[in-house]
Order: structure tokens, then C-alpha cells, then sequence
């Protein structure tokens, strides 16, 4: 596996109102990056705590995922509803795309590499269902891109003056 540290990806998963958007960063343990990582977890915020994912049917039974991965909310949570989609079923999501990406080969499962994953979750969501699986694409796609890289960029530089977002009209 080639080195992984720094590298970053964002992706999609999903249909809204329940699609998952993550950002995705990958560390080796003693790097700068993960060091970085480190203090995001030791420093949560209202509304911003992060989550070591774990799995398990109750919480004595938690088993953490390897590798370890750290998921925090992009934007506070509105209701108590939207938190609890986020802390359980993009967890869920979230856990089961690194397992997916160990599965397929494209991170270990040790404690040598780190994964940090930012989730955005729109607040109309409402299907723990739909937001889990779609956090399971999207993570799975995030890891793979920050992996392995992609081959769009000279499709984006040829079309910079038409770039686009949901978020700007111009």
C-alpha cells in the first residue's frame, strides 16, 4: 500500500433529503496529520463533539473500527433527531465503508493508519435506513479517492470558467 498520509477526498452518497456528504482525510499514526486528527478528537466544541466509530449492538459490546476512524458533524445538528441520525446510523454508515474499503483492499486494518471523516447530513433527513447506506457509499468512494487518487482532473481544468455548486448562482 503507498503512503497515505494527507490525502484527502470528499464524496456523496445518496439521495436527499437523507445523502451523506463527507469529507475524507487519511493519516499514518506519528505523522503531523495525525497529530492534527489527534487534537480535533481531544477538542470538541457545542454542537461538534467528534466520535471514535464504533460498532456493537449495546454499549458494553462496542468494538472500535479499524482502522481507527474519527467522524465529526460539518454543521451543529438542529434537532435531536438529525444527532441521532448522525450518531447512529452515519456512524453505522461510516463504519461499515471502512470495512468495506479494508475488505476491498484499500486501506489496512491496523492502528498504523487513521481516518478522519467530516459529515454533512441534511437536516430534513428522517430515514436511518437511507442516511446509513448512504453514508456507507460515500465513505466507501471518499476512502477510495483519497487512496488511489482520480482521473477527473483534466475533465475539471478544461471546464475551470464553468464550474459549478448547489450552494452559488452566479
Amino acid at each position: 500500500m503507498t503512503d497515505l498520509d494527507g490525502r484527502t477526498a470528499q464524496a456523496w452518497g445518496g439521495t436527499n433529503p437523507d445523502g451523506v456528504h463527507l469529507n475524507v482525510v487519511l493519516a499514518r499514526r506519528g505523522s503531523p496529520t495525525a497529530a492534527a486528527m489527534t487534537g480535533a478528537f481531544a477538542s470538541p466544541t457545542a454542537g461538534f463533539t467528534p466520535i471514535l466509530v464504533c460498532a456493537g449492538e449495546d454499549q458494553p459490546s462496542y468494538r472500535t473500527i479499524h482502522p481507527p476512524t474519527i467522524m465529526l458533524n460539518k454543521t451543529e445538528s438542529p434537532t435531536e433527531a438529525l444527532v441521532n441520525l448522525v450518531s447512529g446510523a452515519c456512524q453505522v454508515g461510516i463504519a461499515q465503508g471502512v470495512l468495506d474499503s479494508v475488505a476491498d483492499g484499500v486501506l489496512a486494518g491496523d492502528q498504523e493508519t487513521l481516518v478522519f471523516a467530516a459529515v454533512w447530513l441534511n437536516p430534513e433527513a428522517t430515514s436511518g435506513d437511507a442516511v446509513r447506506a448512504a453514508a456507507r457509499e460515500a465513505m466507501r468512494k471518499g476512502v477510495r479517492e483519497a487512496a488511489q487518487g482520480h482521473d477527473f482532473t483534466a475533465e475539471l481544468v478544461a471546464g475551470r470558467d464553468r464550474v459549478t455548486h448547489p450552494f452559488y448562482a452566479p
